[in-house]
């Protein structure tokens, strides 16, 4: 049997541009001469479609399609994943299902079993379980379906499992003599790499045939990468698709043939892809075609503009640059010898007569009290608000450039630095923005080399550093992502990468004060295992630290 994993990338809500895009991959799977094509989770609607499944209109609407899809397909079973009710008397009313639908009839709708309920995933709280395993007979073969997280639970894989059924082992049992998982299954590093492994494993220990497809494409803080995958029963790799992009391949269940596609050749590059792809598709699904970005010679907002002009197109990136009364002679230097490498717009508004403007107008009501960060976040909200009144007069979206390490701790100003629609690298370790800079000069240098010389600095009095204020980023971001991603307490840290007690009380400390901040921010694209944002759901009124 050849069988067809159709990677798309579809939009929340966007019912006839996600249904015309399941038609044309039907087309080009039937051309390649594939006896059974298949979509990823919630491919009707779109992934994750949150609380708009609580509309009874929007489930109207993804079981009509589905209906509408079986007699608008060409002359091949397809399996297709989408909302609709659950049909339970108790419990929620609807479910996350897939169906396999063939000349317009539905041959087996199977309900997802187990619903992920951590970090990012709120399944439970919308959807009504399955109950039977899905097994379905076509030409001879008894395909097995599951939904993404069913076959996150394998025991020969996990040493703790977080469910009680494990469908994959249910549906081997059942006679299933080929696994299929429609997934949409977001990207953070190293994932890519532990599907694989699960994937493998299963194939292996189960002896049967795996194929797995996942969503592409960006929604909201989510990127979903793709890589969808397929192994023989032995365990051998069959077809792999590409990263972060569409793509549609063929498994061959005899094992005559492969369908290989090229994969990132490191992390950092996965990294890359993934913020480019996220950038591109949160501005395109959002209506925008331009971005904005504050480009002050730095190296974050360097790496921000690299990434704006991949994804968008450098002439629908415009780059300003802001000098203040502390902003270095060479800082202006690295960001119009960066704007014009690139290609984009480059414009420089100053802001010292402005600044000077605040200072004497607050100067009453400062009478007495020394210089201190007011002074400092007044620049940077005097650059807010010049490139909040461009997005509004130019029609684009502002980019944030903060990175994970200076939100972390706070080390960024309220309707400043943080003004945007998008934080790009707001998930990105600055240790790590670093190495995606470098990952960017591969092909030609685009970031001078300076930016990746000199000594990070906000700009926003004489002489200033960023370690003036925090440890060394190469700590920092140890004990960051220990506490963060790890959830490791203070001593847990200490004793684990030996650093000094009073260090990590204080960052811990500065973690916890930023709540407030964090919760005002611009959506994050998430990269890494624990991002802030909807898969972190601290109180911003607390006292425990750890």
């Amino acid at each position: 049997m050849k069988i067809a994993l159709a990677q798309i990338n579809t939009t929340v809500g966007d019912f006839e541009g996600n249904v015309g895009k399941i038609l044309q991959y039907a087309k080009l799977a039937a051309d390649r001469g594939a006896d059974l094509v298949v979509f990823p989770e919630l491919a009707v609607c779109g992934y994750p479609p949150r609380d708009l499944v609580e509309r009874p209109d929007f489930i109207q609407r993804s079981e009509a399609e589905l209906s509408r899809l079986s007699h608008l397909l060409p002359d091949i079973p397809a399996v297709i994943g989408y909302v609709r009710r659950s049909h339970v008397q108790t419990g929620k009313p609807v479910s996350n299902a897939a169906a396999i639908v063939y000349r317009g009839k539905v041959l087996l709708d199977y309900v997802k079993i187990l619903l992920p309920f951590y970090d990012v995933f709120d399944e439970s709280r919308y959807f009504e379980p399955g109950n039977a395993v899905g097994i379905y007979d076509l030409e001879g073969v008894r395909i097995g379906i599951t939904i993404c997280e069913d076959i996150w639970n394998d025991k020969n894989f996990w040493r703790k499992r977080l469910y009680p059924r494990d469908p994959v082992e249910e549906i081997t049992k059942a006679g299933a003599n080929l696994l299929l998982n429609i997934a949409s299954s977001p990207f953070t590093t190293e994932k890519i790499q532990l599907r694989h492994d699960m994937l493998r494993t299963i194939a292996v220990e189960h002896d049967i045939p795996v194929a797995y497809v996942n969503h592409v494409g960006g929604n909201d803080q989510l990127i979903l990468d793709g890589s969808s995958l397929a192994f023989s029963a032995g365990g051998t790799p069959a077809a792999r698709a590409k990263s972060f992009q569409e793509d549609l391949l063929v498994f061959d269940t005899t094992g005559t043939t492969v369908d290989i596609h090229p994969a990132p050749a490191s992390e950092i590059e996965a990294v890359y892809q993934a913020l480019t792809l996220g950038t591109r598709d949160y501005m395109r699904k959002c209506g925008f075609r331009e971005a904005i970005v504050g480009l002050s010679g730095g190296i974050d907002s360097s790496l921000v503009v690299t990434l704006a002009a991949e994804a968008l197109g450098p002439e629908n990136v415009h780059a300003i640059a802001m000098p203040g009364p502390y902003s270095s002679p060479g800082s202006l230097r690295d960001a119009e010898d960066l704007a014009r490498r690139l290609g984009v717009d480059f414009r420089v508004i100053p802001i010292t007569p402005i600044y000077e403007n605040y200072l004497q107008t607050l100067a009453p009501s400062f009478k007495g009290r020394p210089a201190d960060v007011t002074e400092e976040n007044i620049q940077a909200r005097i650059r807010g608000n010049i490139l909040m009144a461009l997005s509004n007069k130019l029609g684009a979206m502002v980019l944030s450039t903060g990175n994970k390490s200076e939100l972390a701790v706070g080390y960024c100003t309220l309707y400043g630095d943080m003004a945007g629609g998008l934080a790009v690298i707001a998930d990105v370790p600055k240790t790590m923005v670093y190495e995606l800079a470098r990952y960017a000069n591969q092909a030609g240098e685009r970031i001078p080399q300076s930016c990746l010389e000199k000594a990070p600095s906000a700009e926003l009095r004489a002489n200033q550093t960023d370690q003036d204020t925090l440890p060394p980023y190469e700590v920092l971001d140890v004990i960051l992502k220990a506490a963060i991603e790890e959830r490791l307490c203070a001593k847990a840290i200490a004793e684990k990468y030996k650093i000094r007690m009073p260090l990590i009380k204080d960052v811990l400390h500065r973690v916890s004060c930023a709540e407030y901040k964090r919760q005002q921010a611009a959506p994050a694209l998430k990269v890494t295992a624990k991002a802030f944002g909807m898969g972190r759901r601290y109180p911003i009124a607390q006292k425990f630290t750890g």
